[in-house]
């Protein structure tokens, strides 16, 4: 059970960090991440109804563990897509206010679920016969109604509580740094220029990769200028944030095929326009 499962996970999240490199807007992201998921959810559970488990301590492990890992993913693209849909226009106030009510969330369902977060966050065992085995649930142990309407093949009365403990915590993380770039751009704000700025229309993936481009050149001050100085630069002329770009960089370096993808685009596209004003010339 073990390899398959770990055979999934790999695949899932390979797709994952190749999605998160090629779209940078989180609703489209969104869109992906739950499509992928969903893909690989179906998979291990085809496995698993067809395999069964060798015994109960088999099946706790399994939904207390290993399903939650995958199904935190799909809940996790789902908020991010709901909440990116109802964020209201603009970078002001109301968009810190939405930020701040979904965070408001977080800390409701960690107040109505306190106990369990409290079991979990313990490693406590004591309750696992009832909570991650099949058909062997308590209506007093604080059940949600998805588990009335959830398969219950694939599916036991906590193993989602379990997946939505994984989800908060990066949904929290998401929330929070949307909130410190908004701060951060109010703070920051850069003053107008005289001719209207450029917008940035490719992925930040591409703009990252030409970054490190020019600087394996030796494009600036002869090489000894400091890629976050660089960065900083293309950030400020472009109005735009780059976040984590030395982790985009490794995610570049990591792909198995075409790791300059925008590069080798970018000279196509010259030869081509090229070729074409030649020929127009002939």
């Amino acid at each position: 059970m073990d390899n398959h499962y770990n055979k999934v996970l790999r695949e899932l999240e390979c797709q994952i960090n190749n999605m998160e490199i090629e779209l940078d807007n989180p609703i489209e992201l969104a869109e992906s991440g739950i499509s992928i998921t969903l893909t690989h959810l179906k998979e291990l559970k085809d496995y698993i109804l067809k395999s069964d488990f060798d015994s109960i301590e088999e099946e706790i492990y399994f939904f207390k563990k290993l399903k939650p890992n995958i199904v935190s993913k799909l809940i996790y693209y789902n908020a991010i897509y709901k909440i990116e849909m109802k964020k209201p226009y603009g970078n002001g106030n109301s968009v810190k206010k939405h930020f701040k009510t979904e965070l408001s969330k977080l800390k409701r369902y960690f107040d109505n679920n306190l106990d369990f977060y409290k079991y979990y966050r313990t490693n406590s065992s004591y309750l696992d016969h009832k909570y991650f085995v099949r058909g062997n649930f308590d209506i007093k142990l604080s059940l949600d109604t998805y588990y009335f309407e959830s398969d219950h093949t694939f599916s036991t009365s906590h193993d989602y509580k379990v997946a939505k403990i994984i989800t908060n915590d990066l949904i929290q993380v998401y929330l929070e740094d949307q909130l410190f770039h908004l701060s951060k751009k109010s703070i920051n704000k850069i003053k107008p220029l005289n001719s209207p700025q450029l917008q940035w229309t490719a992925s930040k993936a591409a703009l990252i990769e030409l970054i490190y481009a020019l600087q394996a050149q030796n494009t600036f001050d002869n090489g000894q200028s400091d890629i976050k100085c660089i960065a900083k630069h293309f950030e400020n002329i472009f109005n735009i944030d780059l976040g984590d770009f030395y982790h985009t960089y490794l995610e570049l370096r990591n792909r198995k095929m075409n790791r300059t993808k925008f590069l080798d685009l970018l000279k196509d596209s010259l030869i081509n326009k090229m070729d074409e004003q030649d020929e127009k010339i002939r």
